[in-house]
Order: structure tokens, then C-alpha cells, then sequence
């Protein structure tokens, strides 16, 4: 008997399919992210719907700690479509983070130093299952921001230059 090569070979439990979902460019931008950490999130059905549909939006997002659990707040998933208005979920309602206790208490302590906060980064598809990236980072300020974009730039030129 001759093998088949044309079989394409199954994936290991190592091998994840991401698929993005949504992004919070603004935290970028708005924050110096120091540590980053993959959660996953409590969520309804009809939330589950709407951000595999892309209606998720992390721009105004951030995290809070109330009694031993990290919450998700303000971050906005649109009501399902297809779905009456009493099964649908509220768009911005409080949602409770999945992590250790290790890692809340790590947490915890980064954000009691002065100016720090954790904010969503990013919301994609692992296998089956929803994940959200959080940061902990410092809010920049203005001349932070300007000296961002003049590196950005520099950068920029130097690539331009030596294609020429």
C-alpha cells in the first residue's frame, strides 16, 4: 500500500487558528503598554453572535477590580439582529474577566503604582474560543505622543532611502 501525500495533516492542540475579532488601536497610541495578558471572558450567547459578526468595539474600554475578580467595562457589543429585544444582552453591560488568582494579584499590584491601568487590546477567535489581550500601561502624554510620531517617521524615511 502507497501512502497518500495528498492529505493535508490534522492540527495539534499547539496549532491555533486566531482570527481577529477587533482591535483597540487607540490604546497604542494613548498608553505605553509595559505587560500584556490573554484572558478570556464571560459572555452571553447573543454577545457571542454579535462579536463573531464583528460588532465590537475596545476603544473606550478599560478594567476594574471589584472584590477578588477583574471586570471589563465600557466596552460596547452591539445587540444581536436576529434576536427579540427580550433574549438580547446590553451593550455595555459589566463583563467579568477569566484569569488566575496569580495573575489578578500581579495585576493588582501593577496598577496600584501612580498612573497605571489596564486596558483591552485586542478580542479574537482562538480555536473556539473568544479571547481578549490586556495591558497594563501608563497614559502618555503630549510630548510622549509627539516624540511616538517623529520616531515613526524617522523610521519611515530611513526604509524609503535605502530602497532607493
Amino acid at each position: 500500500m502507497a501512502k497518500n501525500s495528498n492529505k493535508v495533516p490534522k492540527k495539534t492542540k499547539k496549532e491555533n487558528n486566531f482570527k481577529r475579532l477587533a482591535e483597540n488601536r487607540y490604546a497604542k497610541f494613548q498608553y505605553a503598554i509595559s505587560e500584556t495578558i490573554e484572558a478570556g471572558i464571560e459572555l452571553l450567547g447573543t454577545e457571542v453572535k454579535s462579536i463573531r459578526n464583528g460588532k465590537a468595539n475596545l476603544r473606550d474600554g478599560y478594567c476594574s477590580f471589584r472584590d477578588n475578580e477583574i471586570l471589563l467595562l465600557n466596552v460596547h457589543i452591539s445587540p444581536h439582529k436576529n434576536v427579540g429585544s427580550f433574549f438580547n444582552h446590553d451593550p455595555l453591560r459589566n463583563r467579568k474577566l477569566l484569569l488566575h488568582k496569580k495573575e489578578i494579584i500581579k495585576l493588582k499590584s501593577n496598577t496600584e503604582k501612580k498612573g497605571m491601568t489596564i486596558v483591552p487590546l485586542c478580542l479574537y477567535l482562538k480555536g473556539s474560543w473568544i479571547k481578549i489581550t490586556i495591558g497594563v500601561g501608563k497614559g502618555k502624554k503630549l510630548h510622549d505622543k509627539r516624540e511616538d510620531e517623529k520616531q515613526k517617521s524617522m523610521k519611515k524615511e530611513i526604509k524609503s532611502a535605502l530602497k532607493r
